[in-house]
């Protein structure tokens, strides 16, 4: 399920950024005393009582303005709005209720989304000043008295945002489609490759909007595999990014990361393998997600012998981190392997959610400890009492040992290559978690 998104909005200067920077643990949003700092939306993560939630931090609104940058910020904090599970809306105690206060709730009141009222600026703790009441004339309900900079009335306020999320179990009409997020770059040819998976020969189920918002998933069935395809939007270079809805794709496209089972990372093969690729494959390589590497218009390519596995070879030179997922060579246009990609994405599902019996896998381990022995650190060994797999999607397992420390990366690197030789989990990451004896 995607992680909930909390907006916050406000007219300029009222302390938006340093509740941005506050709830998020970061210095991600620039301070500064002065009116429309923060001109673009701002995103990060934050977390409270176990649940994870993307906050937006968007520009000062100032609805009545002929100023052309003021009017962006605008733009930008609609998008916000209507993207957002719930809208926090900053008030600032010390200069009071103003027009422009009152323009924004006017704003706000035409929305279905729960708006919460921060009155920023409370600085002493106490009963909260008289001045805060003037507040509750905005029509919006309750109003919390907060202080970003020493963090008072967080805890309460974390508590109303957290009450307004979406509930958390997901669709039971979803559970039998393989949620898929193709993602990467602008023209890779996302759209492309969709539209030839859905062509007259396909079975459409429907089209519904999904809960990234904007996007739209689409159900399809093929061959008798259940497929949801989750649109995304390309996602650009920061620098690269234009004005608009644009520099909402970036997070339409996180998001579309987290709700999937697989994502099918397209790459344009005239322009091979990017560092914005990179950093695509790599946020759903952490997600631990199942990846499949897909290698667009390789029909616009000249081949020679040997062409196809030079390419392959580079690609994992470039995805190091990636060598579990399979690439394949496709074409959008022509519809080059697009019946192997679907029951490449069926596989890798299944190889994310393989379970493997306790027994049969410490068998599995007696024998790798025995053909390599584990690494010793002055005069001190690695033991590795038995090991059991905790969950899937990705297969995730703890190893219990007597001393943590003594796991290195490549010995632990060792002991997936061993259970990837034996199981498969082909296009899943593999994740451990190593408990010492007597842990609890």
């Amino acid at each position: 399920m995607s992680k909930p998104v909390v907006a916050i909005v406000g007219r300029p200067n009222v302390g938006k950024s340093t509740f941005f920077n506050y709830l998020t643990g970061k210095r991600i949003s620039i301070i500064e005393d002065t009116p429309g700092v923060t001109r673009d939306r701002i995103y990060g993560e934050s977390e409270w009582r176990g649940r994870k939630f993307t906050l937006i931090d968007t520009g000062g609104i100032e609805p009545n303005t002929d100023d052309y940058i003021k009017q962006q910020m605008i733009r930008q904090a609609k998008i916000a709005i209507e993207t957002a599970d719930v809208i926090v809306f900053l008030v600032d105690v010390k200069t009071g209720l103003t027009a422009a206060d009152e323009d924004v709730a006017v704003m706000l009141r035409k929305t279905s989304k729960p708006v919460i009222v921060v009155a920023n600026k409370v600085d002493s703790i106490g009963e909260p000043p008289p001045e805060i009441y003037e507040f509750y004339n905005l029509g919006l309900g309750e109003v919390f008295a907060v202080s970003s900079i020493h963090g008072l009335g967080m805890g309460d306020l974390l508590d109303e945002i957290y009450s307004n999320f979406p509930e958390e179990s997901e669709n039971e009409e979803d559970d039998d489609y393989i949620k898929v997020a193709v993602i990467g770059k602008p023209n890779a040819g996302k759209s492309s490759l969709i539209n030839k998976i859905l062509g007259e020969e396909r079975v459409i189920v429907s089209d519904i909007p999904g809960t990234t918002r904007d996007a739209i998933d689409t159900f399809c069935e093929v061959g008798g595999r259940r497929f949801m395809f989750i649109d995304t939007a390309g996602i650009r270079r920061k620098s690269r990014i234009e004005e608009n809805i644009e520099k909402y794709s970036i997070i339409r496209s996180w998001a579309a990361v987290d709700r999937s089972d697989v994502c099918v990372i397209l790459i344009d093969a005239q322009d091979g393998v990017t560092e914005q690729d990179t950093k695509i494959a790599g946020y759903a390589h952490e997600q631990g997600k199942a990846c499949i590497i897909a290698i667009n218009k390789w029909d616009l390519i000249e081949k020679e012998t040997g062409t196809l596995e030079e390419y392959r070879k580079k690609v994992y030179q470039d995805f190091e981190f990636l060598s579990y997922a399979p690439v394949i060579f496709i074409s959008a246009k022509t519809g080059q392997r697009i019946d192997r990609l679907l029951e490449l994405i069926d596989y890798v599902n299944n190889q994310a959610a393989l379970r493997v019996q306790t027994g049969v896998l410490n068998d599995v381990l007696n024998d790798a400890v025995a053909m390599v022995q584990p690494p010793s650190d002055k005069g001190k060994r690695l033991k590795i009492y038995y090991m059991t797999q905790t969950g899937v999607k990705p297969p995730t397992f703890v190893l219990f040992v007597n001393s943590a420390e003594l796991l290195h990366y490549s010995y632990e690197r060792y002991l997936k290559n061993t259970l990837r030789d034996n199981f498969g989990f082909e296009g899943s990451p593999i994740w451990f978690t190593v408990k010492e004896k007597g842990d609890k």
